[in-house]
């Protein structure tokens, strides 16, 4: 049910609404916020928001002893981190960034998977493009590795996936991978084709830029 316009326009009287009030609007800020918008957002005086204010802060201060505590400033009210806690913060910020897979490197990969070992030029027949980018990319990732050489003029690279795409995807083994749909190829080619189409464009204006540079 949508709150009544008439109700925000009140002030809050009740003590442990005016705290919940205080404790959202800290929480959403995320930085200092004077008491006169804390004042605001209840609807009463400066004077009433600080109570409130204080009290949510010996709460959180001396009461429950929470991860997080309430500051008072000079004239504001600030939500943050106990200090004490920093150390188990910084684990998590020290810890690897899983890797994100774009699109690209999603499609590039499940053309590896379902035609391992296969060459940087196979894939690229499929793709319709350039694909050094992804194939470079997985193998940082540690999805993809060189699995040798082709007996060919050139001796292209052989790529395959590695332990970790199989631990990343839960399969046990390649065997496992589902049968692919035979209409994945022409989807693959059909998303390829527009994003050439997205790209022709950039790459014909950089060009005409590098022929006035050199004329």
């Amino acid at each position: 049910m949508d709150m009544d316009l008439k109700e925000l326009s009140d002030s809050v009287t009740d003590k442990a609404t005016q705290e919940a009030v205080v404790e959202a609007v800290l929480f959403t800020m995320g930085q200092s916020v004077e008491v006169r918008q804390l004042a605001a957002a209840l609807g009463t005086d400066d004077q009433t928001a600080r109570e409130a204010a204080r009290r949510l802060s010996d709460k959180y201060n001396k009461k429950q002893k929470k991860g997080l505590q309430i500051m008072e400033l000079e004239d504001a009210f600030q939500m943050c981190t106990r200090q004490e806690y920093y150390p188990y913060l910084i684990r998590v910020a020290s810890a690897p960034k899983r890797q994100v897979l774009t699109e690209v490197m999603l499609e590039t990969l499940s053309i590896i998977a379902y035609r391992q070992p296969v060459t940087k030029l196979e894939i690229e027949k499929i793709r319709g493009v350039k694909s050094d980018h992804a194939v470079n990319k997985l193998i940082e990732y540690n999805l993809v590795y060189e699995a040798g050489r082709l007996d060919a003029p050139g001796r292209p690279a052989l790529f395959a996936t590695t332990e970790e795409f199989l631990r990343r995807f839960g399969i046990g083994s390649t065997i496992d991978l589902p049968e692919l749909n035979p209409e994945v190829e022409e989807e693959i080619k059909s998303e390829v084709e527009q994003e050439l189409s997205m790209k022709l464009p950039e790459e014909k204006i950089e060009e005409d830029e590098e022929n006035e540079t050199d004329s």
